[in-house]
């Protein structure tokens, strides 16, 4: 799937060929046929992207560190940044403790009151139409601006990328996103695997079942730390059953998945905080290769305000480097928020999202007699007709 024509976000599938898949298929694993696997392996926020920042045109957002010192008398800024020479980093705990009675305004954004936070004020977006068009009618949504997508699709919602598009730590070249895949990548934790049962056809099926796991496995790498299809991923059990298991209708038309919106509990890690994410009114979209090898897609659906402000300021020391301030995105979070109203004061609770990703086949382990679950060998010889 093509996302954008510009935007360094485009993702981009794998290549291989159909004698590949079967020559890396494991000799001891006992596949289960009509069932498709997959790990995810890059998450990232799905955030359209000018070459001259055009979506923001009064710029980038300040971080804390700048409201920090310039809130500095001329001789205490010049003693506690060392004229200028003590990096962001070094200052960090200092900065972020600039509450009235030193709090730490990431962990208390309301101890403070900083100017406006600034957002995306392009017309384009990577998303989905949450609400529908009677959204705001229908009481799921509240009034907020809808983006047109960036393959014409009329009313995306997307407050999450119109809230983060603008902070330098969260765009395509900032630390956050980066930090989450690598960590994700290094030590195995929060990783999402995909399920798909039911499967008649591997490119044509009309009513299949998604189900979203965590495994407890690190992601099987080559020598040049690429990600390698077909590797065996144990699912993360608590007393005797998954500790995820979210589970959304879904079809495949020529390879590409799409999913009914349902609520789905996904597994995060990143920048050394964990957290479950629940996603409400999730759907996803996602092209599996011609081979079944890789799959690359979008999920969009509503993220709770307090989940992404817990994430936000938990990153630590990390926020030297990501020029964010959380008092700012805690009052435009709420502010912005459009989906699920809350009963008894009206306002929103959550923010419309959109995620890109890739994914590399997978074997999925269940615990009972260690069944797998993954690409079988009867699907994956329907797969080589494509190569013929």
């Amino acid at each position: 799937m093509k996302l954008s024509s510009g935007t360094p976000r485009v993702i981009h599938g794998f290549a291989a060929c159909a004698a590949v898949v079967l020559l890396c298929l494991p000799a001891t694993a006992s596949a289960q046929q009509g069932t498709l696997g997959f790990v995810i392996t890059l998450w990232n926020l799905g955030s359209y992207e000018t070459r001259f920042v055009d979506e923001c045109p009064e710029g980038l957002n300040v971080g804390y560190d700048e409201y920090w010192w310039r809130g500095l008398s001329k001789p205490d800024r010049a003693t506690l940044t060392e004229n200028g020479l003590k990096s962001r980093l070094q200052r960090y705990f200092n900065a972020i403790r600039r509450g009235p009675n030193g709090e730490d305004v990431c962990m208390n954004p309301t101890a403070v009151t900083d100017p406006p936070l600034l957002l995306v004020e392009g017309d384009k977006a990577i998303g989905m139409d949450l609400d529908d068009k009677d959204g705001v009618a229908a009481g799921r949504s509240c009034p907020h601006r809808e983006f047109t997508g960036i393959d014409g699709t009329a009313g995306v919602d997307n407050q999450l990328y119109r809230l983060l598009g603008c902070v330098y730590g969260f765009r395509s070249y900032g630390q956050v996103e980066a930090n989450e895949n690598e960590n994700r990548k290094s030590n195995g934790k929060g990783m999402t695997l995909i399920e798909i049962t039911g499967v008649d056809d591997p490119r044509n099926d009309p009513d299949v079942t998604v189900n979203f796991y965590r495994s407890i496995d690190l992601y099987t790498l080559d020598g040049s730390g690429r990600f390698l299809p077909h590797g065996s991923y144990r699912i993360d059990m608590y007393n005797g059953k998954p500790r995820y298991g979210s589970s959304v209708r879904g079809k495949i038309e020529n390879g590409v998945l799409t999913t009914t919106p349902g609520e789905v509990n996904l597994p995060f890690y990143g920048n050394y905080t964990y957290q479950n994410r629940l996603f409400r009114d999730l759907r996803l979209r996602m092209t599996i290769s011609p081979n079944g090898d890789s799959a690359e897609g979008m999920a969009a659906g509503y993220l709770g305000v307090d989940d992404l402000m817990f994430y936000v300021g938990s990153i630590g020391p990390i926020q030297s480097t990501t020029i964010s301030n959380c008092p700012s995105i805690h009052v435009a979070a709420n502010q912005i928020a459009d989906g699920h109203p809350d009963p008894k004061t009206g306002d929103c609770t959550t923010l419309s999202s959109a995620f890109v990703f890739k994914a590399v086949s997978a074997f999925i382990v269940h615990d009972k007699g260690m069944r797998t679950a993954g690409a079988g060998r009867g699907l994956l010889d329907r797969l080589k007709g494509v190569f013929k």
